[in-house]
């Protein structure tokens, strides 16, 4: 029995998660879930196969339920305690009172206790991982037990972002939704593009997934940026497979392109960085000079797509002055060939443009 703990978007996190385990034929069965964790039952092909997800923190094995499993807790002569479903200092403390006073009779044991912080975060677990254990409680229905065994790594996602040599910070999708996005396309394998690669995020990820990569851009400057993006990438990840990169407008793609693909995943142009918090009349106006764009763009997929293959899109939405979210319905996308499988918003507090994330199938 294991459980996966959700990251700061959790409706994203537990689609990704989902769609990781249709990927990777992953049978699941929930045994108990909230908002920001799930308990399940499921083969350890699981552990193996975690550090593909973006969206997801932690994988922790479950041991036992009760506060009595706590018996069941591997030894640690450094360990530290996360709980969930509880926001309590003397619980937290208690239960590791508890923990050390169990290892007693094993050897001497150090609890590991930051101030104001009840669920670890990864960047601490990975600085003494594995000596350091990370002893997990879950507390809803039912109180389970467990031990962190696998995470995912967030300065490997730092390092694809920020120490690249060539950078677009603020036009750039980050490495961790560019890793959600190919999960939630379903497809294990195959060619895939991304037709506005920019610097090649999403290319890098597609590398490093051993995929058959395709990037296009219809600047130049930016397809020279991935090509080194690239040429770092294979030096420091060691991916073996290259990517196949051209210049093209994303409305011409057959032009440039000869092969199927079996899934697009792109973040396109969003439009202009925008000032201020518009109006709802502001934000339909602004969306529908953008569709204009994106029509002749899902026109050009369909000649490039095989039958079902799948679309993970970014379409623009927008916070609006009193605080509401537009996102517009496009009904053209069904005529052109494309059904809406599910739709999940990823943005920050301070973002007035916000990512309306399409999952679609060509038929």
């Amino acid at each position: 029995m294991y459980a996966v703990i959700y990251g700061k978007n959790p409706k994203l996190s537990e689609a990704e998660f989902w769609a990781f385990t249709k990927r990777f034929g992953l049978k699941i069965k929930i045994i108990e879930s909230s908002r920001h964790w799930m308990v399940f039952d499921s083969d350890k092909s699981v552990e193996r196969l975690f550090h593909r997800l973006g969206g997801s923190l932690k994988l922790v094995k479950i041991v036992g339920e009760g506060e009595e499993a706590i018996w069941d807790l591997e030894y640690a002569k450094l360990f530290t305690v996360s709980i969930y479903g509880r926001d309590d200092w003397k619980l937290w403390r208690k239960l590791g009172s508890e923990i050390k006073k169990n290892f007693k009779s094993q050897g001497p044991s150090k609890f590991f206790k930051p101030a104001k912080v009840y669920a670890m975060p990864s960047e601490l677990i990975l600085k003494g991982f594995p000596k350091v254990k990370d002893f997990v409680f879950f507390f809803d229905k039912r109180v389970y037990v467990g031990e962190t065994i696998t995470l995912t790594d967030p300065f490997e996602l730092k390092k694809l972002d920020v120490e690249r040599p060539v950078q677009r910070a603020i036009l750039s999708i980050p490495p961790r939704l560019a890793r959600i996005m190919v999960n939630l396309t379903e497809i294990r394998q195959g060619n895939f593009l991304d037709p506005f690669c920019g610097i090649g995020t999403i290319v890098q990820e597609f590398l490093l997934q051993g995929l058959n990569a395709y990037g296009s851009d219809s600047n130049p400057k930016a397809i020279h940026g991935a090509k080194e993006n690239l040429k770092w990438l294979k030096k420091e990840f060691r991916t073996k497979r290259g990517a196949h990169l051209e210049v093209c407008d994303a409305r011409k793609l057959k032009r440039c392109f000869r092969v199927k693909f079996d899934a697009i995943v792109t973040e396109p142009y969003m439009g202009k960085p925008l000032k201020y918090h518009p109006t709802k009349g502001e934000a339909i106006k602004l969306a529908n000079e953008l569709d204009r764009f994106y029509y002749g763009v899902f026109d050009s997929f369909g000649d490039v797509l095989k039958r079902h293959g799948r679309v993970v899109f970014v379409f623009p939405a927008y916070k609006l002055n009193d605080g509401r979210i537009y996102r517009k319905e496009r009904k053209w996308l069904r005529k052109l060939g494309f059904e809406v499988m599910a739709r999940y918003t990823d943005f920050e507090g301070r973002h007035r443009v916000v990512r309306d994330i399409h999952v679609l199938k060509y038929r």
